[in-house]
């Protein structure tokens, strides 16, 4: 193995550099991703993809297949970071969220339902001066 590890060592160190940009990019962009949801995304009975329907068929397409090859190579670094530094777990989760599939919405809402999910939310919503999430059932 470790003969292995000394011949593919430009390889270990580019994924080593990657897992660390990745990480302290996920730093950065979940609180930015956090803060710019919408308070009302979980009361909404639309995705909102749907803005993308009035589009060209190819724009649309092609939108909906990078978002989704972002989802998929998040997936893919976040697999790696499991064994490499790095936020494995939460990589794989936020590419989760680029991924298009029946009954996202529904695990999404699933999750952001659960408190201690949901007062993380909040919290982070609340330092970026954001109002906080709303849920179905609350008054």
């Amino acid at each position: 193995m470790f003969d292995w590890l000394r011949a593919h060592e430009v390889l270990l160190w580019w994924l080593s550099v990657a897992s660390a940009l990745m990480f302290f990019g996920s730093l950065l962009a979940v609180p930015w991703l956090i803060v710019r949801i919408p308070a009302d995304y979980f009361l909404r009975q639309h995705h909102y993809a749907d803005h993308w329907k009035p589009r060209h068929p190819l724009l649309r397409f092609a939108f909906l297949g990078i978002k989704n090859l972002i989802g998929v190579i998040l997936i893919l670094a976040g697999i790696a970071m499991l064994v490499l530094p790095g936020q494995g777990i939460l990589t794989i989760l936020v590419g989760l969220l680029f991924l298009d599939f029946p009954g996202k919405f529904a695990m999404e809402r699933r999750v952001a339902r659960q408190a201690p999910v949901f007062r993380a939310l909040n919290w982070i919503r609340a330092k970026g001066s954001r109002p906080p999430l709303e849920m179905p059932g609350e008054e």
